[in-house]
């Protein structure tokens, strides 16, 4: 069974970067972190992975990461090459995007999200490594991205590495999911969680204000204000995930929305800034400025619909690369009628969880069933209510 909460929260966070990038409207950053739960969703859902099948967990993840953006690179790279970009060894990083591979003019903007896979991908290669110090030494190593914020901004650490910056900014998120995962946030007792998110939302806030980024209240312009407000909204988000998700599935054009979104995250991500870039001629044609609601809910209308084509035309790619069924709409398909945890947690052939099942069950039969997957030990999550148990085999699944 899957985790709908976690599903939920990547396609409102999915769906807020869009908005986001077609509105520039800062406060949404303050509203919602969406880049950081990203990366502590995945967090949690890598950790989920590396328990369930070892170090094997980072080769999966890369299958599911890299097709997508094969597509992204077949399709402009030539384009980028008829326009001026050039030819050079570093075009290799097209295929392994350890850093940003090379773009012309024009593709800068296009491409700009790729940022995001060179962060996820090296969270997802050093994983292993992470997850073994955080269950040793959680809290060091919880502490440490952090610190290395610090030290870059007071100038401890000047003219860092763009990959260490976003170490720094980023990986704490990623091990806030595996705290996630390994159920230490729900642990966390309300007089020692909440008060812990508002004193770090405070003094994010408090740096956002003194510390002006380059882009005044937006957090994307100030790291540690970013990284401290970002904490303590993952705090709240995933420490007090709900008991119960039934309700997300109630309505059922919104629970398909849901499973849309999440089954063509990476399409969606990849993609929505071509058509962003593509569609700000109109603030000069038609005189559209950003305080204009409706030129703005216009554009982002313009913008969904265009997504809307490129995921029947490219988005089952992602189905290839995760070893499910092609779907043209996942969500609003032949399978639409199954139950929305049942349609997802069958992606490579693995049953849903029975209700009631513990997780060391539901990760038992999942690894008899996966054939080759690797067997191992299995380690008693450290969690005592049963709730708990039944949550973390959702997690499990989302991390197929």
């Amino acid at each position: 069974m899957r985790n709908r909460y976690l599903d939920l929260l990547r396609a409102l966070a999915v769906v807020r970067v869009v908005v986001y990038h077609v509105t520039g409207w800062a406060t949404m950053t303050l509203v919602f972190p969406a880049m950081s739960v990203m990366f502590a969703l995945a967090g949690s859902l890598m950790a989920a992975s590396l328990h369930r099948f070892g170090t094997a967990a980072v080769g999966r993840r890369l299958r599911r990461l890299l097709p997508s953006f094969w597509v992204l690179g077949a399709i402009l790279v030539p384009a980028m090459l008829l326009t001026g970009l050039s030819f050079t060894p570093e075009l290799l990083l097209w295929l392994f995007p350890v850093a940003d591979p090379p773009r012309n003019d024009w593709g800068i903007p296009v491409l700009g999200p790729i940022w995001y896979l060179r962060n996820y991908l090296w969270f997802v290669l050093v994983s292993p490594l992470a997850l073994w110090l955080f269950r040793r030494f959680p809290l060091p190593t919880l502490i440490a991205p952090y610190a290395l914020t610090v030290a870059i901004e007071l100038g401890l650490y000047p003219d860092p590495p763009m990959v260490v910056q976003q170490f720094g900014l980023y990986l704490g998120a990623w091990m806030l999911g595996f705290a996630h995962q390994e159920g230490m946030l729900r642990r966390l007792a309300n007089r020692v969680l909440w008060p812990a998110a508002i004193a770090l939302v405070a003094l994010g806030g408090w740096w956002n204000l003194t510390q002006p980024g380059t882009k005044g209240l937006d957090l994307n312009g100030n790291p540690l204000a970013n990284a401290l407000w970002s904490a303590g909204v993952i705090l709240v988000v995933l420490g007090r995930e709900p008991a119960t998700t039934a309700w997300i599935d109630r309505n059922a054009i919104f629970s398909r929305v849901v499973t849309l979104i999440n089954r063509r995250a990476l399409t969606v991500y990849l993609w929505h800034m071509a058509f962003v870039a593509a569609l700000t001629p109109l603030v000069d044609v038609v005189g559209w400025s950003h305080q204009n609601l409706l030129g703005l809910a216009i554009r982002v209308v313009l913008v969904f619909a265009l997504l809307g084509v490129v995921i029947m035309l490219v988005g089952w790619v992602e189905d290839i690369a995760a070893r499910r069924r092609p779907e043209l709409i996942p969500g609003f398909g032949r399978r639409a009628a199954a139950r929305p945890e049942e349609a997802a947690a069958t992606p490579e052939g693995v049953a849903a969880t029975p209700e009631g099942a513990t997780a060391e069950q539901a990760v038992a039969g999942s690894a008899e069933r996966a054939g080759p997957a690797r067997k191992q030990p299995l380690v008693p999550a450290p969690r005592s209510a049963e709730s708990e148990r039944v949550q973390t085999g959702s997690v499990q699944s989302n991390a197929r």
